[in-house]
């Protein structure tokens, strides 16, 4: 008999509808696929070359649990480099994968009684890893009309004596919004008045599109004494399979992480770090031209999903992810179903018109969608059309 924890927890569906989209390709089906959310591009060579010398080298054992010291030495670099902040080593963890890194912070921070806001659209797995810590998900709303913005007064109304964190993530995975200064110092303010923690996902921070990262932790050091920023090389280096993720934060926090990740997983790959140590100090002009690339590609699914009779596209200001809204369609008939839901639209269109997305409710936003960008122009223009025509068969 499965515990009550288990038998509740449903997969990631992001991961379950990539899954879905490979088989049916495996099948010979020309599949239109948005679900994946990780680049197209080939890890770099230098970073791979960097892999295979530490196999060759013999690199292969245990490593200390929260981390080799040269790779945090290069993560202290980076904060410094691109954020203006300085940590030391005790308040660096790598774990494996920035989700592992959540999910130690999750554990050593939640528990029963707690509540944690989590502005919505949101990533898929922030809920799920709240309720297996025992705290409380509180959902915030934020619109597209209000370009996804929390303001001060919209953050007080979700507000209680419970409240222990609220997770920021910036650029978004759905939307790709990003936070207004302002609002991010206020939140900042608020979290310094009420005692509450900053969890600041900030894995897409190189992916933008003419917009300048500011982490919320480098506004103010009183900010910076509440925040735990949660990071990785998966996305920014194309190294989603090397399962490198790391986090900054208070050291009494780190060390509760690390004390979590010594009786799970210990440490992370040993040949996966001496990778992301290449990643983080080798040189990073390729993230410049992967950034060109994503940005021609959001440009026409943008515009493309726009033209379509009824459909609104935030036009996303960093990671590689469209969010369109499609309740246009919400309450049509097709063929013989009525369309009642995102799931109901994203399984006609993978069944019926072999494109696969993700439904926006999983995001916590019914009847919108999201495609990722992660992917060729050739599919692109392909999949835009697809849902084109799935759109005008509805009535």
């Amino acid at each position: 008999m499965l515990s009550a924890r288990a038998a509740s927890l449903k997969p990631s569906p992001t991961l379950a509808i990539s899954a879905k989209e490979k088989a049916l390709k495996a099948q010979g089906i020309d599949i239109a696929g948005f679900g994946a959310g990780e680049p197209d591009f080939d890890t770099p060579a230098h970073i791979k070359e960097a892999g295979i010398k530490a196999i060759n080298d013999n690199f292969t054992r245990y490593t200390p649990v929260t981390g080799i010291d040269p790779l945090k030495d290069a993560i202290i670099d980076k904060f410094s480099r691109d954020n203006g902040l300085t940590y030391k080593r005790e308040e660096i963890i790598v774990s494996c994968g920035g989700k592992h890194g959540l999910y130690n912070l999750f554990q050593a921070l939640f528990q029963e009684g707690d509540e944690v806001i989590v502005p919505a659209p949101f990533w898929v797995s922030y809920p799920p890893m709240i309720e297996l810590a025992g705290a409380k998900p509180v959902i915030l709303e934020t619109r597209e009309e209000d370009d996804y913005q929390i303001t001060p007064d919209l953050l007080k109304k979700y507000l209680t004596p419970r409240t222990k964190a609220i997770i920021l993530n910036y650029p978004s995975n759905p939307v790709g919004s990003v936070f207004y200064h302002e609002n991010l110092e206020a939140i900042g303010k608020l979290a310094v008045e009420k005692g509450f923690y900053l969890i600041s996902d900030e894995i897409y921070e190189k992916l933008v599109y003419d917009y300048k990262h500011v982490s919320i932790a480098s506004m103010d050091p009183a900010f910076k004494e509440r925040t735990i920023i949660c990071h990785g090389v998966s996305k920014t280096y194309a190294m989603t399979g090397w399962r490198i993720g790391y986090s900054a934060g208070p050291a009494p926090i780190i060390k509760a992480m690390g004390n979590i990740q010594s009786q799970s997983t210990s440490n992370p790959t040993s040949v996966s770090q001496m990778a992301a140590l290449a990643a983080l100090s080798g040189k990073q002009d390729f993230i410049g031209t992967m950034v060109a690339e994503f940005k021609k590609r959001k440009d026409f699914l943008v515009k493309s999903l726009r033209s379509i009779e009824g459909v609104t596209c935030y036009d996303p200001r960093g990671a590689f992810y469209v969010f369109p809204n499609l309740n246009v369609v919400v309450g049509k008939k097709y063929k013989d179903r009525i369309v009642d839901s995102s799931t109901a639209l994203t399984e006609i269109l993978l069944d019926d018109f072999h494109t696969a997305v993700v439904p926006g409710v999983e995001f916590g936003k019914e009847g919108y969608l999201r495609l990722s960008f992660a992917t060729s122009m050739d599919v692109i223009e392909k999949g835009v059309e697809r849902i084109a025509r799935a759109v005008a068969s509805m009535s």
